[in-house]
């Protein structure tokens, strides 16, 4: 999870909202911290960690809270045996209901220690925040639903739906093993549910720490790098000729860094952009409305493009992140190779964004090719008003005064990998970011005290709500 919808959400107007900042935490609220702190003290960076013996850990919990072995399925495969993760079910009274999913994922960015001011596995807590590698990105989310379970089951309580929990490893990286896409395509009755609720929502602090505003994301886009390469016979550097691959790449990546895809809309941000239009001043009001009622409308989309996250979000996006070139220094370049990143709007066909690609460039001599893994076409889920309502209504009960809104995050979840199987996935209103990101995949990572705790109450109230 980066930024997400969270920034996108940083256009809706500020609402000033008082209340304690770091009050004395409630017993429940203290068993929940060790739960937390356990999980970021245990290293699951793909790198040295382990989200195996953090699934064990949390399985244990589950079990000292009186779930059966039989309600817990641990899970990892040979190749990738530090890659585990965990599902358990509690089971609901009325067998007719379809259940739901929970979702988070357990693995983090990697964490240099000797760049962090702080231990990144340890939970240090500093001036109302706590520290520590995956405080915000994912482990508040995963501690909280395990926490939502443990706590039914300690009130010996029964939900009325069936809940799943999934907690599993590979959502930070692209090449290593992914447990969701797994238990989609191996154990799919498994986590079969209605829908699942994600990570990939949230709200926003502003930069003075009132909360700003509220979204629960509907969609993402599909990520997909491409390789661009550039060949030709070489020869020597004293002796210049014009087709260099160098040159014909560089070249080629101004005109991608230039090309400007078109304005699309799907339901999600069509709402979205209806209602930030409400509360955004002239021109850029306008310009909304605009674009709404046409979306060729090209002086509309050039000023709303201004903004980066509006630009992200309006269309499919694709931008150079890595280039490679050449052998010697004396020598002229027989291959220059770049990854191309894209984010493609929900629905695109990455072959169509490769064609795309290759008629912006222009140039037969440098080639573009999908790269592995090419992941499957991203399909927002229905605005469906039995999930969205409550989350609707929750947002003012627990947030009240702060605009809510719909996001189509920019990024990308695991929620990707449900679709294919008829999960719809959505990403969950609770927890406030500040406006600098928290250091979410970047240094001395952190998460509010309040924001940690607000959104825990908002959650497990969410959960109850839609399964009882």
């Amino acid at each position: 999870m980066t930024l997400k919808a969270l920034l996108v959400s940083a256009a809706v107007i500020a609402v000033p909202v008082s209340g304690p900042a770091n009050a004395q935490l409630r017993p429940d609220q203290t068993a929940f911290r060790a739960i937390f702190k356990e999980l970021v003290e245990t290293n699951t960076t793909l790198s040295a960690g382990s989200c195996t013996i953090a699934a064990a850990q949390l399985g244990a919990r589950l079990k000292a809270a009186g779930f059966k072995d039989s309600d817990i399925t641990l899970f990892s495969v040979p190749d990738h045996p530090k890659e585990g993760g965990i599902v358990a079910i509690l089971l609901g009274s009325d067998k007719a209901a379809k259940p739901i999913l929970l979702l988070g994922h357990l693995d983090v960015v990697e964490a240099k220690r000797e760049d962090w001011t702080r231990d990144p596995f340890v939970l240090v807590e500093e001036n109302g925040y706590l520290y520590g590698r995956g405080t915000f990105d994912d482990k508040a989310q995963a501690a909280i639903f395990t926490d939502t379970f443990i706590r039914y089951k300690k009130a010996g309580k029964s939900p009325r739906r069936t809940l799943k929990l999934a907690l599993t490893c590979g959502e930070e990286t692209t090449f290593a093993f992914n447990g969701a896409d797994w238990l989609a395509k191996n154990r799919a009755a498994l986590i079969a549910a209605e829908y699942a609720i994600n990570e990939g929502g949230g709200g926003r602090y502003d930069p003075a720490g009132k909360p700003q505003a509220l979204g629960v994301q509907v969609g993402e886009k599909t990520v997909q790098n491409y390789k661009l390469e550039a060949t030709n016979p070489g020869g020597h550097s004293s002796v210049p000729r014009p087709d260099n691959a160098i040159t014909d790449l560089a070249r080629a990546l101004v005109k991608v860094n230039t090309h400007e895809f078109p304005v699309q809309f799907n339901d999600t941000t069509r709402t979205f952009f209806t209602t930030i239009a409400k509360s955004t001043p002239a021109p850029v009001s306008a310009a909304i409305t605009a674009l709404l009622a046409n979306p060729k409308d090209n002086p509309a989309s050039v000023l709303l493009s201004q903004d980066p996250t509006f630009h992200s979000t309006l269309r499919t996006t694709c931008v150079a992140t890595l280039v490679e070139a050449g052998h010697a220094n004396n020598a002229l370049a027989q291959r220059a190779t770049s990854n191309v990143n894209c984010r493609l709007f929900p629905g695109t066909d990455p072959e169509q964004t490769r064609a795309d690609l290759v008629a912006a460039i222009g140039d037969p001599r440098v080639a573009v090719t999908l790269t592995a893994p090419i992941r499957p076409i991203a399909a927002p889920p229905p605005l469906n008003p039995a999930v969205i309502g409550p989350m609707r209504t929750l947002a003012d009960k627990h947030f009240p005064g702060i605009p809510f809104s719909l996001t189509m995050s920019t990024g990308a979840t695991d929620a990707i990998f449900l679709a294919p199987v008829g999960i719809p996935t959505y990403g969950a209103p609770g927890l406030f970011i500040d406006s600098d990101g928290n250091g979410i995949h970047g240094l001395n990572e952190r998460i509010r005290i309040k924001s940690l705790m607000d959104g825990r109450d908002y959650l497990d109230d969410l959960v109850h709500t839609l399964a009882d």
